[in-house]
């Protein structure tokens, strides 16, 4: 018998990166996963900005840091500063750290959709490299006379299912997404 759960388990985890991908990309919103590629340098190490600082968004327009040990204020500012991808321009009263986040202008919310769309891209093809994954072994397991060709068709349809139900979701995510981008 041939099973298409651990496919579906994939196209799921693929989904699910997406999705995180997604929350990393700006809106006209300050929210805490903006900062979450952020690596901060602190006692000898890199450590990820969550692991060694609170983050808030007290406001729309703001983000605010607050470090665990106080004495990491100064590099976790040089920090967000070095990220140019966020042009982001931290200041701090030496406990915390605010992060004033700029209107997005039109041109940068469009360029921001179209990065958002190439995220889409990317999941779209994460999804078909599964599905030719399975339809490989399904095909190598009729060659072996395992299966039947009527399993192999009733296996295709069940990916062409999958792939249209992961499509719809990933068509609904990129809507809601692309609405809050746009949304001044």
């Amino acid at each position: 018998m041939f099973s298409t759960d651990s496919y579906e388990e994939k196209m799921t985890l693929a989904l699910m990166h997406f999705e995180d991908e997604l929350k990393k990309v700006r809106t006209g919103r300050s929210h805490p996963a903006m900062l979450d590629g952020i690596q901060v340098e602190v006692y000898g190490q890199k450590m990820p900005l969550n692991q060694v600082a609170n983050i808030t968004a007290p406001e729309p327009q703001l983000l605010q840091i607050t470090p665990f040990d106080p004495s990491n204020v100064q590099a976790i500012s040089a920090s967000i500063r070095a990220d140019q991808s966020l042009g982001f321009n931290p200041s701090d009263d030496g406990r915390i750290v605010r992060v004033p986040i700029p209107p997005l202008t039109e041109e940068r919310r469009r360029q921001l959709v179209k990065q958002t769309s190439e995220k889409v891209e990317e999941v779209r093809i994460a999804l078909r490299n599964v599905r030719q994954d399975g339809l490989k072994d399904a095909k190598r397991k009729k060659d072996a006379k395992e299966l039947s060709e009527d399993d192999v068709k009733r296996i295709e349809k069940e990916f062409d299912k999958l792939m249209s139900e992961y499509q719809e979701k990933i068509d609904a995510t990129f809507k809601a997404k692309e609405k809050d981008i746009l949304t001044i």
